[in-house]
Formats: structure tokens, sequence, C-alpha cells
């Protein structure tokens, strides 16, 4: 079976989608494509990178994955194709893989350059259709790129540990469907710097000294329904394993949610301070 994903801003007012799946089944009729999400917002590589780092571990290994997200080929941004965690990955080197590759080392890494070998008019979409379709099919890496030692390093939007190692500031990268907002602050860096301290999570008007296993250990009592705790600010590291703040069973567009009800919006600072051992 032959996966190939799509992560996109693309939307689905448009014929975009449409357009590239079918110039996918034209070239490889036996693809199975998913679509993961094409309501990325313009150009936002930072949600992107996070949204295809949540999803790619669903797959089986093997899957081919394009992120139409600032996909344009420019001086600064190369085309690359990545296999990392025995997964393919396709788009420009914009900083977009640079969640996943702090987790593992790349396997290979390729700038791709078959540009010249394609019709004048091809997009940056055929390209990465091409690409996409050589690898699901079983192609090499090296049949389509150069190879490459690291991707571009990306500094915007990268959590800050203080000097005395007391806190750590992140910010916020997606805010989901529920208004819930997640912050680029890892269970694995919260662990690393924490060494089991206690903690304070920073927010207005008053900070969350718990991050909780899930939605609703945010009950600390029996003696009421889970209803009573409706609307109780919480804390949890999410299934991609990064901090996630939310409003117990919130509702965006009746109740308001962490990021109406508590002012929180992409970019925004969130800081953990520790207690000094």
């Amino acid at each position: 079976m032959s996966i190939i994903t799509l992560t996109t801003d693309y939307g689905l007012k448009d014929h975009f989608v449409g357009a590239l799946k079918g110039k996918l089944l034209s070239e490889f009729p036996e693809a199975n494509i998913i679509d993961i999400s094409h309501d990325i917002d313009p150009f936002n590589t930072a949600q992107a990178s996070y949204i295809i780092q949540a999803a790619y571990s669903s797959f089986p290994k093997g899957t081919v994955h394009i992120i139409g997200v600032d996909s344009e080929r420019t001086i600064e941004n190369e085309h690359i194709a990545m296999q990392w965690n025995d997964h393919y990955f396709i788009c420009a080197d914009n900083g977009i893989l640079s969640m996943l590759v702090q987790r593992f080392v790349p396997q290979k890494i390729v700038a791709i350059n078959i540009h010249d070998r394609l019709p004048a008019e091809a997009t940056d979409l055929d390209v990465f259709k091409t690409v996409a379709c050589h690898l699901a099919k079983g192609g090499n890496l090296n049949v389509i790129g150069k190879e490459i030692s690291a991707l571009k390093a990306i500094t915007d939007l990268q959590p800050i540990v203080s000097k005395d190692g007391n806190s750590i500031k992140g910010n916020i990268i997606y805010i989901d469907h529920f208004g819930n907002v997640v912050v680029n602050i890892s269970k694995k860096q919260f662990l690393e710097l924490g060494k089991g301290r206690p903690y304070e999570i920073d927010l207005k008007p008053k900070p969350l000294k718990t991050i909780l296993p899930n939605y609703s250990s945010v009950a600390l009592s029996d003696k009421f329904p889970l209803k009573y705790f409706e609307g109780e600010k919480l804390a949890i590291f999410n299934e991609a394993g990064f901090l996630e703040i939310a409003l117990f069973r919130s509702n965006p567009n009746t109740v308001g949610s962490a990021s109406s009800l508590l002012g929180l919006g992409y970019r925004d600072v969130i800081t953990i301070n520790f207690k000094e051992s």
C-alpha cells in the first residue's frame, strides 16, 4: 500500500487540492491519498510543523508526506525531501521540519534537483507531486536530489531556557478547533529542565501549578459530576507531546475557550517557572 498525505494552506474553496490529487493519481493511480489538513493558516510554517509532527506517526512506515505551505522555491528556500523515522517528507527548506529533527537525526536529506527535467510551466507542487510518486513507488532519494547534511537553522519561535535554568519560555504555535492552545514546549524539555521541581505556568489571573495527565483529571473531587468542572482552566501534554492549555469542555461557539477567555493568541509567550533546587 503506497500512501501519500497532503498538508497544505490551500483551503477547500478553490480547485488546488482537487487538482493536486488529480495530478498524483494521473501519475500513480494506485496511490492512496490521505488529507491531513488543508486549513493551515497561509504561510504559517510553525503551524504546519506542529500538524505534521502530530499526525505523521499515525501512518505506516514508508508513507510519503507532501507539505504544501510556503512551498515556493527561492534562493533562500530550496525544495527538499527527507527520510526520517522511516517516513518521507517533501517541502521547502523553510523550517517546517525543524520540530521533527529536534527529536531524531534524519536518515537522509536531499536538495531536490529535478526542476530542469520538468516542463517549463511546472509549478512547485508539480515538483512535489513528481518526487512523491517516485518515492511512493519505492524510488531512491538520490535519484531526485543531491544529499545535504542539514536543514536550514531556524531561530524563530524556539523555546528559551533562562541562564539560571529556572524557567523556560515557549510560544503558542497552534490553536485547535476547541480553542485549546498548543505551546512549543515539549514534555521531554519540561522533564529534563524541571528535574521533578515544583513549577508554575505563568497565566493570568492565576498561574497553573499542575500539568494534568488528561482533561478529566481536572475533577479534583468525586463528590461532584464532571459537568461541575466545565470551564476550569487546565494544562496537559497532548498526544503530540507538547504543552496544551485548555478549558475543560469548552466550546468556542458558545461559552468561549482558552484562546478567547484567557486572551491567548498565536506567538504569545508562555513561561514555566521552576522553584530553585
